[in-house]
C-alpha cells in the first residue's frame, strides 16, 4: 500500500489503524507544487483547499456532480486506511458507524476545522482502494464557516498524459506528474486492483499519503485516489504491487506509484449522496 510499512500489517491486527506513515520521516516534507514541465500553466490552481489530514492517511472532501449543497459531505481515502482495519480480498463494507475524524485544510495546508464522520458509507480493496465517510455536517455548513468548497469526482475515465497533481494532507505536501498510463491488473498480496492509474516517476509518493486525491491540474477535478507503490522491486508482494497484462504477463517497476480510479463513484450514488449500488451503471463491488 502506499504505503505502510510492512511491519503495518500487524500494526493493523493489533491495534485497529489503517495505513501507516513512514516512520523515516521526521518531518513533513516542503510542499512540492512545481510541475514538471513548465511549457503550459494550470488552467486551475490546484492546492490543500478541501484536502483532509487523517490519525495516518490523507483524504479530500468530495462530492458528485449530481451532489447537492444542503447534502452530507463526504470524505474520501483508500480502503487500506479504514480505522478498523485493511479490507480482507472479496470484502465489501457499507453503512458501518464512524465517529472518525479529519483535519479540514486550506489552501495553504493549516488545519482550520475538524469534520468528524458517522459512517463509513462504503469500504473495499476489491478491484479498487476506497473508502468513502459520511460526515455530520454539509458542504454548505463547510463553505459558510470556513469558505472551503469540495472537491468534485471527474465522471469519465481520464486520459494517460494528463497532467496531475497528488495532494497529501497528511504531510502537506504536493507532488505533481503526468498519467503514465493504465495497468490491467495491479497485484499486491491477497489483493488485485483493476484499471489503475500509474504515475510517471516524478510522483514519489511515500507513507502517509494514501488516500491522497489525484487532481486533474487543468480542471482541477478528482481523477482517482493514491494508494501503493513498489518499493524493493519485490514481485506482487505488499508495498511491492506487480503489473499484470491481461495475457498474465507480470512486470515489477521498482520506485513507480499507483492510483485508483474513481470516475465510476459517482454513477453509484443517487439524490441525497445515498450510495445505491443497484443503480443504473454502478460498478463498483457489491458485498
Amino acid at each position: 500500500m502506499n504505503k505502510p510499512l510492512l511491519a503495518a500489517l500487524s500494526a493493523v491486527a493489533t491495534i485497529g489503524l489503517g495505513a501507516t506513515p513512514a516512520l523515516a520521516a521526521p518531518h513533513a516534507p516542503a510542499a512540492q507544487t512545481t510541475a514538471p514541465h513548465s511549457a503550459k500553466a494550470a488552467a486551475v490552481t490546484v492546492d490543500f483547499a478541501g484536502t483532509v489530514s487523517l490519525s495516518n492517511c490523507s483524504g479530500s472532501v468530495i462530492r458528485f456532480p449530481g451532489s447537492a449543497d444542503t447534502d452530507p459531505a463526504l470524505v474520501l481515502t483508500n480502503g487500506h486506511c479504514l480505522e478498523t482495519g485493511m479490507p480482507s480480498a472479496g470484502q465489501v463494507i457499507t453503512g458501518q458507524s464512524s465517529s472518525r475524524t479529519f483535519g479540514l485544510l486550506n489552501s495553504a495546508g493549516t488545519k482550520i476545522a475538524t469534520l468528524r464522520a458517522n459512517q463509513v458509507v462504503y469500504s473495499t480493496m476489491t478491484d479498487t482502494d476506497v473508502t468513502i465517510y459520511r460526515t455530520t455536517t454539509t458542504y454548505a455548513a463547510i463553505k459558510s464557516s470556513y469558505g472551503i468548497s469540495p472537491l468534485t469526482v471527474q465522471d469519465t475515465h481520464p486520459v494517460a498524459g494528463t497532467a496531475i497533481k497528488v495532494v497529501s494532507g497528511y504531510w502537506k505536501r504536493i507532488y505533481s506528474c503526468n498519467v503514465d498510463g493504465f495497468v490491467y491488473r495491479l497485484k499486491e498480496g491477497d489483493w488485485t486492483f483493476k484499471d489503475s492509474v500509474r504515475y510517471t516517476s516524478a510522483c514519489n509518493t511515500i507513507g502517509g499519503t494514501s488516500g491522497s486525491p489525484v487532481i486533474d491540474a487543468t480542471t482541477g477535478k478528482v481523477v482517482a485516489v493514491n494508494n501503493t507503490g513498489n518499493e524493493d522491486g519485490q514481485r506482487c508482494t505488499v508495498n511491492n504491487p506487480c503489473e499484470v497484462d491481461a495475457s498474465g504477463n507480470v512486470t515489477v517497476r521498482q520506485g513507480i506509484n499507483y492510483a485508483q480510479e474513481t470516475y465510476n463513484i459517482p454513477a453509484c450514488f443517487t439524490t441525497g449522496n445515498k450510495l445505491n449500488l443497484s443503480a443504473a451503471g454502478c460498478t463498483l463491488p457489491k458485498p
